[in-house]
């Protein structure tokens, strides 16, 4: 069988788009390398500003379990906090409910789902991926491959060479914890965000310092010397009971900036830029590039984009339109939080100026995205 399109990786970039396109005819083959359902290291929390385009695509995570977020809490490493509303509001489920979902939609209106690892991507007119056991082409591909892979070594992509210096953490608990909420809590060299999903369970994820990590035996001394400084995060730590037999972890994260085309390759999620977990809502941009980029595809099958060319690029103008300024105002809030005595004095002014934390969230989300297929 020929392919329209080979989508590299299976996470939410990559699975949105393999839904819609197939639920617009086109032939579309998704390689991810693990068998779904899977935990991963994720804070699984999304703004609202999705719930169109995923129940255009026919899926309502309400259906599976997701609770409903209204209220967000800030704390500070000296258990300084504000509280707020959250503008659009959002909502908590986990990846291994919502890809598994996502994944068997995706099949039912006709994707081919292969579970293998691609070992290298190649063009010359057209796309190849390759596996230890198979050659797969097509005119298209999308770069869904996550946060840091060996492809991106393959391509040489410029970020592979900088420093990754964190570590992701994250586990499910078992305890009290407001439906309505999530938190993020800062600590000393890194953050942490925390709501419940599905199932009762509780996720705590967090991202930390590899350097300060490491001076530490393991997670559980990490966490008891550094996070339960946070008196927020040792009230969740100390009266919750860990659901996994260990937690997940992930290194070499890094928030260095990407290409949204690399090879002739329109990237999507993780693969084509990060925002710093205290922004939030990486979750929510995975899947609006994935609409931005399933809506470029069908344009230029249909013959409205004239050559591969323009789609490249009108799908680069179109990512930073949509995406640069989130990424900046996350770096630049994540900065300011690793200042310290200001960050301090931070929390005391959004107490004191109350809409200004509204703002600033709004800042690092996206207007609510349209049910256009």
């Amino acid at each position: 069988m020929g392919f329209d399109v080979i989508v590299i990786g299976g996470g939410l970039g990559g699975l949105c788009s393999t839904l819609h396109l197939s639920k617009k005819g086109l032939k579309v083959l998704l390689i991810e390398k693990h068998e779904y359902p899977k935990h991963k290291v994720c804070g699984e929390y999304i703004s609202n500003e999705v719930l169109p385009y995923l129940n255009a695509l026919g899926f309502d995570p309400f259906e599976f379990g997701a609770k409903a977020i209204s209220d967000f809490t800030l704390s500070t490493p000296e258990s300084r906090s504000v509280k707020t509303k959250l503008p659009l509001g959002g909502f908590s489920i986990s990846r291994y409910c919502i890809d598994w979902e996502l994944a068997k939609k995706a099949q039912a209106a006709g994707a081919e789902i292969v579970h293998a690892s691609v070992t290298d991507i190649e063009f010359e007119k057209k796309s190849m991926a390759l596996t230890k056991d198979e050659e797969f082409t097509a005119p298209l591909a999308i770069g869904s491959f996550g946060k840091r892979s060996n492809l991106d070594v393959k391509l040489d992509r410029g970020f592979i060479k900088k420093p990754s210096p964190f570590l992701g953490v994250k586990a499910h608990y078992k305890g009290n914890f407001p439906e309505n909420a999530v938190e993020l809590h800062n600590f000393e060299g890194g953050y942490c965000g925390v709501s419940k999903i599905e199932n009762d369970n509780i996720n705590v994820c967090y991202l930390a310092d590899f350097k300060s990590f490491k001076q530490y035996k393991n997670i559980d001394d990490f966490q008891d010397q550094v996070l339960s400084k946070n008196t927020f995060l040792k009230e969740i730590l100390d009266n919750t009971k860990l659901a996994f037999e260990k937690p997940l972890t992930i290194s070499q994260v890094s928030f260095e900036r990407k290409h949204p085309v690399e090879n002739h390759m329109i990237m999507c999620g993780d693969s084509a830029g990060m925002i710093h977990p205290l922004a939030g809502n990486g979750m929510s941009m995975a899947i609006k590039a994935a609409q931005v980029a399933s809506l470029l595809i069908l344009k230029f099958k249909s013959g409205k984009i004239n050559s591969r060319l323009e789609l490249e690029r009108d799908y680069s103008k179109a990512w930073n339109s949509e995406f640069s300024k989130r990424l900046r105002s996350s770096h630049v809030i994540s900065r300011l939080f690793r200042l310290g005595l200001f960050s301090e004095l931070l929390i005391i002014g959004l107490n004191l100026i109350p809409f200004v934390l509204p703002t600033i969230i709004t800042k690092t989300h996206g207007k609510p995205m349209s049910s256009e297929l």
